[in-house]
């Protein structure tokens, strides 16, 4: 499978966006930009935009506390190198699926249209990790899940410093 998918960036526009992705979510850069946007332009939710880019720079240092211990090799595929190089060389979980998925979760929290712009996003640049050859389905799947966790976990603070407003549907944003 992981052959099948990395071959998918043989197209050069496939692989054009994974490493666009890839880049974008080196450190989480692409989520903790955002979330500081938008603590600068939504006054009045600034207080719950910061604590939802304090949430998602926390689980990429989590994603990163794991990687240390678990010590994963990055794949090594015969049918082509890496799209992207990569700040280290250990691969379970990926920390930019837990970025990503912590993003989704906490920009959902935060705004409705969090909840329909983010998730595709960063589903794109999970995929985008395995269409770059460096990680394994299962290091993509565990650093989602380890994101969404921390995230959800977090979101009862991110609605307290969201100033209370309420979405079209009654939920507190």
């Amino acid at each position: 499978m992981l052959a099948v998918l990395r071959g998918c960036g043989d197209e050069p526009r496939v692989a054009a966006a994974a490493r666009a992705l890839s880049h974008g979510g080196e450190h989480g850069a692409l989520w903790l930009g955002a979330g500081l946007v938008c603590a600068v332009a939504d006054r009045e939710r600034r207080d719950g935009w910061l604590r939802g880019t304090a949430l998602i720079a926390a689980a990429h240092l989590a994603s990163m506390g794991v990687k240390r211990v678990v010590r994963r090799p990055r794949p090594q595929l015969p049918t082509g190198e890496p799209l992207v190089r990569t700040a280290g060389r250990h691969s379970f979980p990926s920390s930019h699926a837990t970025s990503a998925a912590a993003a989704a979760v906490a920009f959902g929290v935060l705004r409705p249209a969090g909840r329909v712009v983010v998730p595709p996003l960063a589903a794109a640049m999970c995929l985008s990790r395995l269409v770059a050859g460096v990680h394994y389905p299962t290091d993509v799947a565990f650093g989602a899940l380890l994101g969404g966790l921390l995230a959800h976990g977090g979101s009862a603070w991110l609605r307290a410093g969201s100033g209370g407003h309420r979405d079209d549907g009654g939920h507190r944003v």
